[in-house]
């Protein structure tokens, strides 16, 4: 029987500006299951970011419950928030968010530092995840010694050094060219295959199209939700 890894029940999302409530989510139902290739999709104001997140535990939901890997995190503190989103979630956006003073290999051990892992394990488990994104002879540069795509295969690899339960690609191609961005769906690709569950919100059909499963909102519910039968690789 295939794990659940998010199961999403009712969701429902509500936001007050000034007197006028705004419905961003209608009671959205959605499971991903551990291993599945997810693209999220759908124009502004569809709702999607409110979802992603939802799922990232950035956010709790205004009604619903949302359990993430047999835990209920629909109405946790942010305290309690934080701490699963440094075990269980892995985040990727399109915005690097690197430390530009520190090389490949801090910005990717950092995450091991907050968890208390001893340094010479950290310091192998990142070298280990550059080396698996192609990054085996940049890690000691710095990000302005680096260009787009290796920028964004180290916060890649910097999403995956704990060895999350979902990782969640925002945009991820949105500062790229396109040569770029297919160099990094190849990469995302072949985190897929090591067995890695991965959620991508994106407004890019040509993008989506690498997912195994598309999901398409529209005015904060699920328009579509289809399995691709030829995800590029």
């Amino acid at each position: 029987m295939k794990q659940k890894i998010i199961h999403l029940e009712n969701i429902t999302k509500n936001y007050k500006i000034g007197t006028q409530v705004v419905r961003a989510l209608r009671s959205v139902s959605l499971d991903i299951y551990k291993g599945e290739y997810v693209a999220i999709m759908g124009a502004s104001g569809s709702g999607k970011s409110t979802l992603m997140n939802i799922i990232g535990c950035l956010d709790t939901p205004s009604d619903g419950k949302y359990i993430l890997n047999n835990k209920d995190v629909s109405h946790l503190s942010d305290t309690e928030l934080a701490k699963i989103r440094n075990t269980e979630i892995g985040f990727v956006f399109q915005v690097f968010n690197l430390l530009q003073r520190s090389s490949a290999l801090d910005n990717v051990m950092l995450p091991l530092v907050y968890a208390g892992i001893k340094k010479e394990i950290r310091k192998q488990r990142a070298t280990d995840i550059l080396t698996n994104v192609g990054l085996a002879d940049r890690m000691t540069h710095k990000p302005n010694e680096l260009s787009g795509g290796q920028r964004q295969r180290v916060a890649i690899a910097r999403a995956l050094v704990n060895n999350p339960s979902l990782l969640l690609a925002d945009e991820p191609t949105g500062n790229l060219d396109s040569v770029i961005s297919e160099e990094i769906m190849k990469v995302f690709a072949e985190i897929h295959k090591m067995g890695n569950t991965l959620v991508m919100v994106t407004h890019e059909e040509d993008i989506a199209r690498h997912a195994y499963r598309i999901v398409k909102l529209k005015d904060g519910n699920i328009e579509s939700d289809t399995i691709n039968p030829n995800p590029v690789y």
